[in-house]
């Protein structure tokens, strides 16, 4: 895949030659780092690259961003202000032989004093044995290696190669950078689009942070329209298709929007959690998948604070299952707004933590002799179920006996927090323990006394 201005061919450094025919992405392609949109945080003075170009000093890196942010503009850009042969490959349709090819014509233009920029476009799609091959080669100077990837680094590429390079994360095109190209974009046509206000803003959204794409759509605009009214948005969707969302249900993108579901859901918002859950429809995420994330929310962020959470998500997924998309999926934003809003409590999850944690470390202890069974003689005699109070018997149906394990100190797992349902309960563990405490000093309470 290509990336921003990028064809498989170049221009001349010099505006000579014939524009006819050309994309507008081509005509426009940066000409030098300071030509780049959108990313001045790595390309200005005191970025990173623009350090390395100011002591004329470059390193091996990776090129992390989203498609059409520029990736191999810049690694063209930077073989040209370092004086590199430029050598790009793509790890879609290049193989082991073809890398071998490469560093052999890098070593012998070295000896000649000129160096390489290797450019390896969608360099996550080389297999672990093939990245390592670049290590000798990156190591002795052979080859400055740039690599462009659009998925985290740090899950695609083997650790020893992530060693030998320097991560610059390029930032999807904000809206002022797109305007920017259309501007640009103007100045080339020499005439402003045929696009409302409105409308303007409809295709730098339909772009979604592409910057490639957004010339596409500029240059289609340009040649559809010269003479008419300005279009708006309506007449803009009629003109143009809108671009599908940059989702991968398997990559990264995917685990981000689900964690951005889950933080504003947690951080009760629930305006936000509907946007993220929406932006996953959009790009065509399995609805199962989502409420399998729901339900867990549910029991794992709300638990007992409110108790109706689990049971609202249990009948959202089996009102999804029988009606399907669209009519399932207002169940679901019903879902979302129940859970945002719901009181909030993690104390079950910690628990449960805590009390597995305990079991592991007391594995071996076991229960008190009393609330053993003892359907054998030979059991009655070893004081199985000596002493055992059964707690209906009692006036308050609490015995207050000890039911952890003898050599072990009781120990409260569970601390309601005072919201929600979870403040009910909390009066009755006080309750609990206000009279498992009198019991213990041999006094007794009513059967109604201080009852919740």
């Amino acid at each position: 895949m290509s990336d921003l201005f990028e064809t498989s061919g170049g221009l001349p450094d010099d505006d000579t030659g014939s524009k006819a025919g050309q994309p507008l992405a081509d005509r426009l392609r940066p000409r030098t780092l300071a030509d780049v949109v959108g990313q001045e945080h790595l390309l200005g003075p005191e970025g990173p690259i623009g350090r390395m170009l100011t002591g004329k000093r470059l390193t091996s890196m990776i090129l992390w961003g989203p498609p059409g942010c520029g990736k191999t503009t810049i690694a063209r850009l930077l073989a040209k202000g370092t004086d590199l042969f430029f050598q790009p490959i793509s790890a879609v349709f290049s193989g082991v032989a073809d890398l071998r090819k490469i560093f052999d014509a890098a070593a012998k233009r070295r000896t000649m004093g000129q160096g390489t920029l290797l450019f390896v476009d969608e360099i996550h799609r080389f297999n672990r044995a093939q990245q390592d091959g670049f290590l000798p080669y990156v190591e002795d100077g052979t080859v400055v290696l740039v690599g462009a990837t659009t998925e985290n680094p740090s899950f695609e590429l083997n650790a020893a190669l992530m060693s030998r390079c320097q991560v610059m994360v390029l930032r999807r095109l904000d809206d002022s950078a797109l305007d920017k190209l259309l501007t640009k974009a103007e100045e080339d046509a020499g005439r402003p689009m045929p696009l409302t206000l409105d409308a303007r803003a409809a295709l730098r959204a339909m772009a979604d942070g592409d910057g490639r794409y957004m010339l596409v759509l500029a240059d289609d605009i340009l040649a559809l329209r010269k003479d008419s009214q300005p279009l708006d948005p309506a007449a803009l969707a009629q003109v143009i298709q809108r671009r599908a969302p940059v989702y991968d249900k398997d990559r990264e993108g995917h685990y981000n929007l689900i964690s951005a579901v889950h933080k504003s859901l947690r951080g009760s918002d629930p305006d936000a959690a509907l946007y993220w859950v929406s932006r996953m429809f959009d790009g065509g995420e399995d609805k199962a998948y989502l409420l399998r994330r729901l339900t867990r929310f549910a029991s794992e962020d709300i638990g007992l604070a409110d108790p109706q959470a689990l049971q609202m998500a249990i009948a959202t997924w089996e009102t999804y299952d029988r009606l399907g998309s669209p009519e399932g999926d207002l169940a679901i934003a019903n879902l979302v707004i129940y859970l945002g809003t719901a009181p909030k409590s993690n104390a079950s999850y910690v628990a449960a933590g805590e009390a597995l944690g305990a079991a592991r470390k007391t594995g071996s202890l076991t229960p008190p002799a009393h609330i053993l069974n003892a359907p054998t003689k030979l059991m009655k005699e070893l004081g199985y179920g000596k002493g055992y109070a059964y707690d209906h018997d009692d006036p308050d149906a609490f015995s207050g006996k000890n039911y952890f394990p003898d050599g072990m100190p009781r120990t409260q797992f569970y601390r309601p927090p005072e919201r929600g349902f979870e403040r009910e309960i909390n009066k009755r563990l006080a309750y609990w323990q206000k009279l498992r405490d009198k019991k213990a000093a041999g006094g007794k309470a009513g059967p109604d006394e201080d009852s919740p």
